[in-house]
């Protein structure tokens, strides 16, 4: 059903979208620095509820994107356009109820969640919060859409409108906070218009007549509780599991803050350097979404299993390329962060070990995009959950309170998960034929 122009087509933009997502959270960091130790902070712990809410709306993205898919496989455009038209209405009231409870609880909410910090820490997140969360609509508006595009297998077009969105941001950023002074609002306001310019593109395109999946008129988003409940019985299990996934790390990095100054410095340059790792598998994923979608609507089974074994291999080609460059370039990679040594030789050991654990990561992490894409969502949830908390968060408290292994415990947890997600994945994979399910 692809060819492989088709599978370039695809999967280049996304690698690409995901690359300068990456590159665009560091230079973001380096900005915010120039305006204080208190803003980083502030806007630090308002980015980790940020995160949170945006992982759920690209889940129920997901979940469009995964019924958009299916119908197309069966020749039913229509019902692909009517589940579009379902997507961007739920996803924009529920981003919308979000930033009301946001703009209304902001300091009593923050405060909640994080309790007593500095009273300069707490002004600017209140600020940054209040300011950041009027953009969570616009947000999940172009995530929709996004996922309405890959759907179609036109990932260019995400990846165009996000160099777009992330270049208001970073020059906007260099304005008001170089130019104009403005302090943490110098920050929120260009991340604010970034996303209102890609939502209001992202809307105008996806009407485009040439579209196989479109939104013709406001009628489409009149609630249709058969698409609804479609969409959101993948988008909500996908959702949660982000969720879980998030409340883990920072379980995580509450652990690793009690070791002192040395082991979080090592953690947090190491895990910002791995996350290179993770983009081709992540872009990858997000192109099985529409590949195995389209394939499990048409009935072809066997391709979807095709397509996501040959798409596996390419990630482990790319994977070797990586995590050979990061063996033998994590000194001096490392020493970009002017560490002291005891942290630096604590982060390139971490970056060795976890460059060799990447063997076991596609299976754990690509696999589970073909589940979803089955309609299996609700058994990646219960695994990625059960494993999360069992497996990567109980063995890491192990490994440092009972063991004494020092940030290194905090790894050895999460490559026991991995190994775990990759054996029962790899097993409901083999049987994708029996359990593959269309929508209806």
């Amino acid at each position: 059903m692809f060819t492989r122009k088709d599978l370039m087509k695809l999967l280049a933009p996304l690698i690409v979208e995901q690359i300068l997502a990456v590159l665009v959270g560091m230079v973001d960091v380096m900005m915010v620095a120039a305006v204080g130790e208190a803003a980083v902070s502030g806007v630090s712990l308002v980015d980790s509820i940020s995160v949170l809410i945006i992982q759920i709306l690209a889940a129920l993205a997901t979940g469009g994107a995964v019924v958009s898919a299916q119908y197309l496989g069966k020749k039913q455009s229509e019902n692909a356009c009517r589940a579009a038209g379902q997507l961007v209405g739920v996803t924009t009231i529920l981003s919308l109820i979000v930033t009301m409870a946001a703009l209304i609880g902001n300091r009593h909410l923050l405060g909640i969640v994080f309790g007593k910090v500095e009273t300069a820490v707490m002004n600017d997140a209140v600020i940054y919060f209040g300011i950041t969360a009027l953009s969570y609509p616009f947000i999940a508006v172009y995530n929709s859409c996004a996922a309405l595009f890959r759907s179609m297998g036109n990932s260019r077009i995400s990846m165009v409108i996000s160099i777009v969105m992330n270049t208001i941001n970073v020059a906007g950023n260099a304005v008001c906070i170089f130019g104009l002074h403005m302090g943490v609002a110098g920050v929120a306001y260009p991340t604010l218009a970034g996303r209102m310019v890609a939502a209001v593109l992202m809307v105008y395109l996806i009407q485009k007549p040439d579209n196989i999946i479109r939104i013709n008129r406001l009628s489409e988003l009149r609630p249709n509780f058969h698409m609804i409940r479609n969409i959101l019985s993948i988008g909500i299990p996908n959702g949660l599991e982000s969720g879980m996934f998030q409340f883990g790390k920072i379980a995580l990095q509450s652990l690793v803050s009690s070791l002192g100054t040395a082991a979080i410095a090592s953690y947090a340059v190491a895990s910002n350097l791995v996350t290179l790792l993770y983009l081709p598998g992540n872009a990858i994923g997000l192109g099985l979404i529409t590949i195995v979608g389209q394939c499990v609507g048409a009935g072809e089974t066997g391709q979807a299993k095709q397509y996501t074994r040959q798409l596996t291999g390419i990630n482990y080609a790319i994977l070797i390329v990586l995590c050979t460059v990061m063996i033998v370039f994590g000194g001096p990679l490392v020493g970009i962060y002017r560490l002291s040594t005891e942290a630096s030789a604590i982060s390139r050991q971490m970056i060795t070990a976890h460059s060799i654990a990447m063997v076991a990561w596609p299976l754990a992490f690509t696999i589970p995009y073909t589940l979803r894409a089955s309609l299996d969502a609700k058994f990646t949830m219960a695994v990625s959950v059960f494993s999360m908390w069992v497996f990567r968060i109980a063995f890491a408290y192990l490994f440092v309170r009972i063991f004494h292994l020092g940030v290194m415990g905090v790894w050895y947890g999460m490559f026991i998960d991995w190994i775990f997600r990759a054996a029962v994945f790899s097993l409901r994979f083999h049987g994708l034929e029996k359990r593959a399910v269309s929508v209806s």
